[in-house]
């Protein structure tokens, strides 16, 4: 299979290798070293596939597998991508094997193994899908084995195939699909748990967003019993199985009365607590993909959409959400971005995502943002949007396409939340927070690192300035803008970009038209940077000045053209605004931007009638063989056989010969003939490695001189269009001398007129001066002349008030006599009243003494007091001895009857004494009881 590409053939780059220098780098060596050694295994890998078609033995088997074997032990990221012949043609081989049912199911086994290796990326697996039909070659493997779903072989088969389904649209057409679809309905309906699971997650590939094998499925009679099984499938240990249940259901039964009743109302609010607690708390990365999936496909029905606009845990679970964001998981993160973004297409989820995403961070991105060099683990109690923008820089490996949704997802939260009538100040300062890292990514442009590194740069700097763009739809947003943004960085990143769009080499480049083109990448990150300076040229110094510049600039005409005659509508009117600023200006080059247009409107149609005729080619002729090479084997053979028949007839002459020496020549002459029959195998091994590359290389000269013939007719118009050009080129000669003698006097006039500019300056100035003292003078006089008025009715009011108080003068002068007569009367009063006062105080001073001694007398009593506390206690202490003995006397009663009497006596004399302590108990109170009279007394 020839891919459509311009190749070069691999014994070529085997025969050319480059001169290696005197120093050697470690690590190039070593990494030519591993690209020599695929090379090499390559080869012999294709030998063995050529080997084996051919004669299918045991021994030509195990040399298969052995090489299989050894190019799995390598490593093979991006060989199918790299575009060389060499893989392309041993992955048809090794495809063509597998899907042969002679194959041994152990060669099968390592051939697929080896294919799910090289399937590691997104391209490598749709090239292995729609190049090479690896989806189909797999469906005829299990439609082989379909008897015996539990081999290995099958488990195998169904592992690969869910990895190559998965986003890929499988069309109804394909070779063995509706076998695979009835193999896979049978045995999900099976009780066989080891083949259920990866079953249902082929199933759920081939469901989504297929109409054609939804269709298939729903017209089968057994469709209701699956159906059945799938409900059931829902109350299952595993979470993975369903995931997968629920997305089956989803793409097969969303629009119809099943799915109305799975996805009603009273059910939807626990699918969505299903579903986000599977993406917080899932088996792993493989559920949560599938998880996220699904919600973005149910998120496609608008009526679950509002249903979830409408759920009550919706912001605690978006929380947990972008919680994962906070993990080093590129692969997590990515699905986590990418259910953002889904949600950001409903309204009504958009305006809940920005009240998450921006309202909690308000407090402490202020105080984050200050600290240099943090990383994710810097971020662990970090808040959802700070762990977003720690995406746009992440360091981890494989992060690129997060940062990329990274932005996709600032651009629609900030899009809306901008929107609204006021700014929320949670949302300045995210804004204030995100402004470094996003001009933290403008900077690192460095072509020396190849076109990948480029494009890539280029991409990110589009969605960048895309970004910065929508703040400066604001006023607040882009006030904080321009204080971080300079022309400076502006203008060197421009001058970055158009130094990258004028090195790119048209034969290294895709064309024009295409979106992935180099130089179509570059000028739409230079017009994205273009327009942000036309936006802040007002708020940022020098700014204005830098945009005018570049737009005069002679290299600007390629990027501009290619938008103006872009097929995107964004960028059309990104040129057209560009356009509408640089057409005013003296020394734009407008006829040279026409003539690229139509440059480009020529390229385009000549592409499309290429297009055309090689739709019409018929197909290469098949490969010649090689007839030389060919007569030179089959005469070498015929020469060594020659050889043998006279060395034969020569002993049948000298049999009577009786030499001693003739069978020292007969062995020294079989060592020769095996050696000889050796090297011919051999050079037999190399005949048809050579006859399969010259094959290859008959296929590849074919279409070397179609397309030489294509760039011969070009080169053809070129040359004539090299000559209009020269002539051109004398005209316009020819009048540049004019106009070099035109620019000489114009400078002439021009240093007068600017000695003149120059003098009308100063004037001007000294003009302005003395308008300014003017105004300023004017100004001072109205005001004067304002308060001369102010002040002349403020001197007729206070005559006016002067009248009054005088009359209140003399009123109160009358008022003062008669009020001194009665302060003399007050002050015999006074005087009187004090020397009262002296009385009361020595009055005071006497009763101050008594109450110290009564003072005094308390404490004695507190003593006292004290003291018959104790005596209390002493005599509580002997009553309840006394009590103790009285109880044992009672119990002594009854045999002791002469100690009874006694006793008694004993018991009058302790009930006196008690009667005595009794009157003590009492006389204690009654003092206490005084005491705490004289307390009260004393304290009235």
């Amino acid at each position: 299979m020839v891919r459509s590409m311009p190749v070069r053939s691999w014994k070529r780059e085997e025969a050319v290798a480059p001169v290696s220098p005197v120093v050697v780098d470690v690590s190039r060596r070593k990494k030519k070293y591993n690209r020599m050694d695929l090379t090499t295994c390559l080869k012999s890998l294709l030998l063995a596939i050529q080997q084996y078609r051919d004669s299918r033995t045991a021994q030509n088997a195990a040399q298969l597998q052995k090489q299989v074997e050894e190019v799995s032990g390598l490593k093979c990221d991006q060989l199918l991508s790299s575009g060389q012949v060499l893989p392309s043609e041993c992955v048809s081989g090794l495809v063509g094997l597998a899907g042969n049912p002679n194959t041994s199911p152990a060669l099968t086994s390592s051939i697929i193994s080896l294919l799910a290796q090289l399937a590691c990326d997104d391209d490598s697996r749709e090239m292995l899908h729609s190049s090479y039909n690896l989806t189909s070659t797999l469906a005829s493997v299990i439609h082989c084995h379909s008897a015996t779903p539990g081999e290995p072989l099958v488990l195998q088969c169904l592992q690969v195939l869910q990895k190559l389904t998965y986003n890929t649209r499988i069309f109804q057409s394909t070779n063995y699909i509706h076998e695979l679809i009835s193999f896979l309905m049978t045995n999900i309906q099976s009780h066989d748990d080891d083949i259920i699971m990866p079953c249902l997650g082929l199933m759920a590939n081939l469901c989504r967003d297929n109409h054609s094998v939804q269709s298939h499925i729903k017209s089968l009679d057994n469709v209701k019993p699956f159906y059945r099984t799938l409900i059931n499938f829902l109350a299952h240990n595993s979470l993975t199985v369903v995931v997968f249940t629920l997305s089956i259901l989803s793409s097969l039964t969303l629009n119809e009365k099943v799915g109305e009743k799975l996805f009603d109302a009273k059910n939807i609010h626990q699918t969505f607590q299903l579903v986000f607690n599977i993406i917080v708390n899932g088996d792993g990365t493989l559920t949560r993909k599938y998880s996220v999936d699904l919600l973005v496909d149910l998120l496609k029905n608008p009526k679950i959409a509002d249903f979830l606009t409408r759920y009550q845990h919706f912001s605690a679970c978006v929380s947990q959400v972008l919680g994962l964001l906070q993990s080093k998981d590129p692969d997590s993160a990515a699905k986590v971005l990418e259910l953002l973004l889904a949600m950001c297409s409903v309204s009504g989820l958009r305006v809940l995502l920005c009240e998450v995403v921006f309202k909690p961070a308000g407090a402490k991105l202020r105080a984050v943002s200050r600290r240099q060099g943090g990383g994710l683990d810097g971020g662990r109690k970090a808040e959802p949007g700070l762990a977003l923008v720690q995406w746009l820089s992440s360091p981890v490996e494989g992060a690129e396409s997060c940062s990329v949704q990274a932005l996709h997802l600032l651009n629609e939260l900030l899009e809306e939340a901008l929107g609204a009538e006021s700014v929320p100040d949670c949302v300045l300062s995210f804004v204030e927070m995100l402004l470094p890292v996003l001009l933290g990514l403008l900077k690192g442009l460095d072509p020396t690192k190849g076109d990948a590194h480029l494009r890539k740069h280029c991409h990110r700097i589009t969605h960048v300035t895309s970004l910065l763009l929508i703040l400066c739809t604001e006023d607040s947003t882009r006030s904080l803008v321009s204080r971080q943004v300079t022309a400076q960085l502006c203008l060197s990143q421009v001058e970055s970009l158009l130094s990258c769009c004028h090195s790119n080499s048209p034969l290294t480049c895709l064309p024009p038209g295409s979106d992935n083109d180099l130089s179509q990448v570059c000028a739409e990150a230079l017009l994205k940077t273009l327009e942000l300076m036309s936006k802040l040229r007002q708020q940022v110094k020098d700014m204005e000045t830098s945009f005018y510049r570049m737009l005069q600039d002679q290299r600007i005409v390629t990027p501009l053209s290619l938008a103006l005659t872009s097929h995107h509508r964004e960028r059309v009117q990104t040129g057209l605004s560009l356009l509408f600023e640089a057409t005013p200006l003296p020394d734009f080059p407008s006829l040279v931007l026409g003539e690229s247009m139509a440059a480009n409107n020529a390229y385009r149609q000549r592409e499309a009638e290429l297009s055309v005729k090689r739709v019409a080619v018929q197909e290469v002729p098949p490969p010649r063989s090689n007839t030389s090479v060919l007569d030179c084997s089959s005469g070498s053979s015929r020469s060594v056989h020659c050889l043998v028949e006279k060395i034969q007839n020569g002993l049948e002459l000298q049999e009577q010969v009786k030499d001693s020496h003739v069978s020292e020549i007969i062995d020294v002459y079989e060592q020769k003939l095996s050696a000889f029959a050796s090297k011919e195998s051999r050079l037999q091994d190399l005949l048809e490695a050579k006859a399969l590359a010259l094959s290859q290389a008959d296929r590849l000269i074919a279409q070397y001189r179609f397309q030489r013939a294509q760039a011969e007719a070009e080169a053809r118009k070129l040359g004539g269009l090299l000559k209009d050009a020269e002539r051109r080129r004398e005209d316009l000669q020819s009048e540049l001398s004019n106009q070099v003698l035109e620019v000489e006097r114009s400078k002439a006039d021009m240093e007068e007129l600017l000695q003149h500019n120059a003098r009308l300056q100063r004037d001007s100035e000294e003009h302005q001066a003395l308008k300014g003292a003017y105004n300023a003078l004017l100004s001072r006089f109205n005001e004067s002349e304002r308060l001369l008025k102010e002040l002349q009715t403020a001197h007729i009011s206070l005559t006016k008030q002067n009248d009054t108080l005088r009359k209140n003068h003399e009123a109160l002068q009358l008022q003062h006599e008669k009020m001194a007569s009665v302060l003399e009367e007050r002050g015999e009063e006074i005087r009187s009243l004090h020397s009262d006062l002296q009385q009361k105080n020595s009055d005071i001073a006497g009763l101050h003494a008594e109450l110290r001694a009564e003072e005094e007398k308390v404490k004695e009593r507190d003593q006292e007091r004290r003291d018959l506390e104790e005596t209390v206690d002493v005599l509580r202490k002997e009553l309840n001895k006394t009590e103790q003995a009285r109880k044992d006397a009672s119990i002594k009663a009854s045999s002791l009857e002469l100690q009874k009497s006694q006793l008694e006596t004993k018991l009058k004399q302790k009930e006196d004494e008690l009667n005595k302590h009794s009157a003590m108990i009492a006389m204690i109170h009654s003092l206490s009881s005084g005491k705490m009279k004289s307390d009260v007394n004393l304290s009235l």
